[in-house]
């Protein structure tokens, strides 16, 4: 990582400047300067302002650095098999959980740990600056607490998702009240949110409902796993209860759009999960065009989407959902911090941390116009190159 004790810098040589902020999406030929980490000066090279230092991004793009807001990262195991299986014609089905579970109880806490660290690098190198990681491969109270423990050394967004599915010998109601019980009061003081996968052969809208008030009244914030298999209650459970965010919403009727509308939840559509399990993209220009708020997050975990670019779920977006190149970046960017109720990241905006990436290309089109070459060429956090 290189360092700088200089307390203003000066980003130049900006082709375009993606900046987060939907009045004025891109500026080109643009420069911003920073200050104490953060955006204290954002326009035009030729109106710049003087600094300490400065950096000259060589006639190359500059984006916000990504907001992924959905991810497991905390895991052990491998279900490449089971991927086979699915490109050979099998369906996907929620119960491939249960061995991600076993293999993560039987890993320790240094192997957990050395897989997060490689994952979240992973993620660095492709432009990701703000991260949300999620429990739920644990489903014991000491599982969980663990996992939480380790994921919040990498990020403070961190979800307490015990209610991911019902393991292996018990039922869905003693699991439920273990869930809002012991497990919860040992996740809390290692999360910030609270999950449920809303889902036929998962968890019913009721016990959602039990799972994200026992939350709330532990002082975790809500969010929900929904609509990602079939048609069902999840997504507008997830806007009557005024949660932040709810994710998956790859079936959803006009009253799910709706409501979705009207409530102002963001809708966090995953593509790489359509990649990888075949059910259908999210029509994306549906939702955009009904006024929904929508991000775009990676979901990478080891069974439904084992990947951790966003970059490439941006071109997926812009392919085969219907969204333009600047909808889909903008969407992985701020998108992504709405998701997480953050204003502070996902733009490049006065004020905002100055977390961004530098692309190998003149624009953030090349995205989704070269998909699958390492367009990030640095990543800087706090601006401090990574």
């Amino acid at each position: 990582m290189t360092r700088t004790t200089d307390r203003t810098l000066l980003v130049t040589g900006i082709a375009e400047l993606v900046t987060g902020d939907a009045a004025r999406p891109t500026i080109e030929r643009a420069a911003f300067v920073v200050e104490d980490g953060r955006v204290g000066w954002v326009g035009p090279e030729a109106g710049a302002p003087a600094a300490d230092a400065s950096y000259d991004a060589g006639g190359r793009a500059v984006i916000p650095g990504f907001v992924d807001s959905h991810s497991h990262l905390v895991f052990a195991g491998d279900r490449s098999g089971e991927f086979a299986a699915r490109m050979a014609g099998e369906s996907y089905a929620a119960g491939g959980i249960r061995s991600t579970v076993r293999s993560t109880r039987a890993a320790s806490d240094e192997e957990l740990r050395a897989h997060v660290a490689r994952l979240v690098a992973e993620m660095r190198r492709q432009g990701t600056t703000t991260l949300e990681i999620k429990s739920g491969y644990g489903l014991s109270v000491e599982d969980e607490a663990r996992s939480l423990a380790i994921a919040r050394a990498f990020t403070d967004e961190t979800t307490f998702l015990g209610a991911h599915v019902v393991p292996e010998g018990t039922s869905a109601e003693d699991y439920v009240a273990l869930v809002t019980g012991a497990m919860l009061e040992a996740a809390c003081p290692h999360a910030r949110w609270i999950d449920a996968f809303c889902e036929h052969g998962a968890f019913d809208a009721d016990q959602a409902r039990a799972v994200l008030a026992a939350g709330e009244a532990a002082g975790l914030r809500g969010r929900l796993h929904a609509n990602q298999l079939t048609y069902g209650p999840g997504v507008q459970l997830a806007c009557e209860l005024g949660l932040v965010a709810v994710d998956h919403c790859t079936y959803l009727s006009d009253a799910d759009v709706d409501a979705l509308a009207q409530s102002g939840t963001v809708a966090t559509l995953l593509p790489g999960v359509e990649f990888s399990t075949r059910h259908p993209y999210v029509d994306a220009r549906r939702l955009i065009d009904a006024g929904v708020r929508v991000a775009l997050a990676s979901d990478c975990n080891p069974g439904s989407c084992f990947t951790s670019s966003l970059p490439f779920c941006i071109a997926l977006a812009v392919r085969d959902m219907g969204m333009t190149p600047t909808e889909a970046v903008l969407a992985a960017t701020a998108g992504g911090a709405a998701a997480l109720d953050r204003t502070d990241v996902g733009r490049l905006t006065v004020g905002a941390r100055a977390d961004f990436a530098v692309l190998d290309a003149p624009s953030h089109v090349h995205l989704a116009y070269r998909p699958g070459v390492p367009l990030v060429a640095e990543t800087w956090r706090g601006g401090v190159r990574d």
